[in-house]
């Protein structure tokens, strides 16, 4: 039971340590690798993924380090690690339509959309909006 808690825990942590890890890191002093994410390309990779596969190594690491126990570290290597797919389908498939196949009308999912929209309308590194992902303000429609 306490190891689902810190699997959820580190989800939503994952939110808010994302959000700030975007604003102040990747439109600081690692826009060069994240730059690429708000250029056009017509390559499907990106620098910018290089930061998925930095986190992808770190999950991997601590489920491996206590593979024996399943204590907290793997619980928060598996959080990070949803946190991840989850991300993945939202912002790569959803958002940013990496893969052609999903579409949704529900509310939420469009709030996301139009968030992250909002983000990316500004292409440079300063002046930026809407760092965050998956917790969204009621946007308005016009």
């Amino acid at each position: 039971m306490l190891s689902m808690l810190v699997v959820f825990v580190t989800i939503i942590l994952m939110e808010c340590f994302s959000w700030a890890i975007h604003k102040y890191l990747f439109h600081g002093p690692l826009w060069f690798l994240h730059k690429s994410h708000h250029e056009k390309s017509h390559a499907f990779f990106e620098w910018n993924d290089l930061f998925a596969l930095f986190f992808a190594a770190v999950s991997l690491y601590l489920m491996y380090i206590d593979r024996s126990n399943l204590g907290y570290k793997f619980a928060i290597g598996l959080g990070i690690t949803i946190y991840g797919l989850v991300y993945f389908i939202i912002h790569d498939w959803f958002v940013h339509r990496r893969f052609k196949t999903f579409k949704s009308n529900n509310k939420y999912l469009q709030a996301v959309r139009k968030a992250h929209k909002i983000h990316h309308k500004n292409r440079g590194k300063e002046q930026g909006k809407a760092f965050g992902l998956l917790f969204v303000r009621k946007i308005e429609k016009n």
